[in-house]
């Protein structure tokens, strides 16, 4: 917990504008349109952080079954409230979710925010020669 702050799952407190204006600025999903970023969320487990204002100030999704498989996605913390735990709280929760339980595969992509994620028990692929991949990186700008 960090003071002046909470998370919800509960999809309809999310702020929808603060989730897009980030996530389609950031070098993993330049230039998503709004419709996609909808979406991805309407079909994703979904954590918000808010201030105690209801201010959205950091978010993460979780595409998963629920059973077997999760893939973290698209988490973040705004630059003005960052260096407060907030994303080791918010991985805290994720990882604790009920729903996110004894899942034979939980994975992740990230190009500079390993050292958060190793404290939640994430490392690198084992067999990188069993995993293939689709991959259209410029898909948002056609």
């Amino acid at each position: 917990m960090v003071a002046g702050y909470r998370i919800s799952t509960n999809k309809s407190d999310l702020d929808f504008n603060v989730i897009h204006s980030f996530i389609s600025n950031t070098y993993w999903a330049k230039g998503m349109p709004a419709e996609t970023m909808q979406k991805a969320i309407d079909h994703a487990m979904c954590f918000g952080v808010f201030t105690d204002q209801n201010e959205q100030v950091g978010f993460a999704r979780v595409i998963t079954d629920t059973a077997t498989f999760a893939y973290l996605s698209d988490v973040f913390i705004l630059d003005a409230h960052r260096d407060k735990g907030l994303s080791k709280w918010l991985m805290e929760e994720i990882v604790a979710h009920p729903d996110l339980q004894n899942l034979r595969r939980f994975v992740l992509v990230t190009k500079d925010a390993h050292g958060l994620y190793e404290q939640f028990g994430f490392g690198a692929i084992s067999h990188p020669d069993n995993f293939m991949e689709k991959w259209v990186p410029d898909i948002y700008q056609r």
